[in-house]
């Protein structure tokens, strides 16, 4: 796809990923790498007394998902003619639902905007973050992408 026609997907969903099981190695290395030790992610028995009854994810965690994960976004959009595309960031995110361990997540993914910039062209996505068996979504996060000509 030319980076021209991306603006005719705009308002469509572009992407969704495969389930994604969140387990207690992944939380406790994400603790690990982050220094985030609180005991409702890595304490199994304190946690089972607290407010969810079980351990949960880090939000950053599940956000940190679409990074990796759940990163099917270039599959999603095989642009041509673009160098590197990179993130720039994100415009607002949260987190509506805990997400306890053993539950499993994907995202789905819809064009916000597109907008040419010189030697880029800008884009947003909306990504919901969905958790199996829940009303509420576990993530909604804005990201905002750049595509290098």
């Amino acid at each position: 796809m030319q980076l021209s026609e991306l603006g005719q997907l705009v308002g469509q969903e572009v992407a969704v990923s495969d389930w994604v099981e969140v387990t207690q190695d992944r939380i406790n290395l994400f603790a690990d790498a982050t220094g985030d030790h609180q005991f409702i992610h890595v304490d199994e028995a304190k946690a089972a007394q607290g407010p969810f009854g079980t351990t949960v994810a880090h939000g950053f965690l599940t956000l940190s998902l679409l990074a990796g994960e759940f990163r099917n976004l270039g599959g999603a959009l095989p642009l041509s003619g673009v160098r590197v595309l990179l993130n720039y960031g994100l415009n607002r995110v949260r987190f509506p639902a805990p997400v306890p361990v053993g539950s499993r997540l994907r995202s789905h993914s819809v064009l916000q905007a597109v907008e040419p910039g010189e030697g880029y062209v800008q884009f947003t996505i909306l990504n919901t973050i969905e958790m199996e068996g829940s009303d509420k979504p576990a993530c909604i996060a804005e990201g905002v992408f750049r595509a290098y000509l």
